[in-house]
C-alpha cells in the first residue's frame, strides 16, 4: 500500500469517527467507544477491500459484511454514508422516531446493511450461513464478520466457529475487535476468554493478530485471509476503545452513552484538527 493510499484511508477513518460523534450526540445515546475502535478497519474494508456498489446495494455478487457487534452501528452507518450509500447528513437522525438508522443495524431499511444484528452472537451465525451459501453456489463472494471481544463470551459464537471450521469456510473472515472493555468493565474481569489465539487455532481457524489501527497490518492480515484456501480466518484486531477522542480513549464509561454539547465540541475539535493534520501531510 502506498503512503498516498494510507493517507486516504486515514482521512476516511477520521470522517467515520466524526460520523460516530455526530450520530451519538444527536441521539443523546448510543455506543461511541466500540464504534470508534473499528473505524480504521471499516475504512479499509469499505474503501479498499469490499466488492460493493452503493448504486446497487443488493448486487448479487457483492461481498457481505456482518456487524455482529451490532451496538457499534454508529460506525457502520458512518462508513456507509462516507461510501455513498446514503447522505452523511442522515447520521444526525440516529435513533430518532421515523429514522431508518435504528440503534442496531436493520437490513430491511438501511441500504448497505447485509444483516440485522444486535443480539450478540447471532451475527456470526448468520455470516457462517452466508459463507456456506456462497460456497454451495460456487460464488466468489467473501463474508466479513466484525465481532467484539465481549461478544465472544457468548457460547453461540463458539458454536458458529465450530460450524465454520467443519464446513471449511475459507471465504469467511472473522474480525475480532479486542479492545479489552465491555459495558461492565474489562473483558479480563467480567469473563476472561484468553488465550483467544490458542482457542481459535484449536477450533481450526487461521489466526492472525495485528494492531487494528495500522493499515499496513490490516492489509497484510487480509492478504493472509485470501491466501488461506481450506479453513476460516480470524483476524484479531488489538484496538483501543474510543480511539480518536481523548476523553473516550480506553474508557469503559463511553461504552454506551452519547456526548453532551460540550463533549461533542471537544471531540469534533480534536477530530477536525486530526483531519487538518492529514491534509497538511498530503500537501
Amino acid at each position: 500500500m502506498t503512503n498516498a493510499e494510507k493517507l486516504t484511508l486515514k482521512k476516511h477513518a477520521c470522517h467515520i469517527r466524526m460520523g460516530v460523534i455526530e450520530g451519538t450526540h444527536s441521539a443523546g445515546c448510543g455506543h461511541p467507544g466500540g464504534s470508534l475502535s473499528i473505524a480504521d478497519v471499516l475504512s479499509y474494508l469499505y474503501f479498499k477491500e469490499l466488492n460493493i456498489d452503493p448504486a446497487q446495494p443488493k448486487m448479487a455478487n457483492r461481498d457481505r459484511l456482518v456487524l455482529s457487534k451490532g451496538h457499534a452501528a454508529p460506525a457502520l452507518y458512518a462508513a456507509l454514508a462516507e461510501r455513498g450509500f446514503f447522505p452523511v447528513e442522515e447520521l444526525k437522525t440516529l435513533r430518532k422516531i421515523g429514522s431508518r438508522l435504528q440503534g442496531h443495524p436493520n437490513m430491511n431499511s438501511v441500504p448497505g446493511v447485509d444483516m440485522s444484528t444486535g443480539s450478540l452472537g447471532q451475527g456470526i451465525s448468520a455470516a457462517c450461513g452466508m459463507a456456506l451459501g456462497a460456497k454451495h453456489a460456487g460464488s466468489a463472494v467473501n463474508v466479513y464478520a466484525i465481532l467484539g471481544d465481549g461478544e465472544v463470551e457468548e457460547g453461540e459464537c463458539w458454536e458458529a466457529f465450530m460450524f465454520a471450521a467443519h464446513y471449511g469456510l475459507s471465504n469467511l473472515c472473522v474480525m475480532l475487535d479486542r479492545n479489552h472493555l465491555q459495558i461492565d468493565g474489562t473483558t479480563e474481569t467480567v469473563m476472561n476468554s484468553a488465550p483467544l489465539e490458542d482457542k481459535l487455532r484449536a477450533f481450526n481457524f487461521n489466526v492472525v493478530t495485528i494492531n487494528g489501527h495500522d493499515f499496513d497490518q490490516i492489509e497484510s492480515a487480509v492478504q493472509a485471509f485470501h491466501a488461506e484456501t481450506e479453513k476460516p480466518t480470524c483476524i484479531i484486531l488489538d484496538t483501543v476503545k474510543g480511539t480518536g477522542v481523548s476523553y473516550m480513549t480506553n474508557s469503559v464509561a463511553w461504552h454506551g452513552k452519547g456526548p453532551n454539547d460540550e463533549e461533542y465540541q471537544v471531540a469534533m475539535n480534536e477530530l477536525n484538527a486530526a483531519y487538518a493534520a492529514l491534509e497538511q501531510e498530503e500537501n
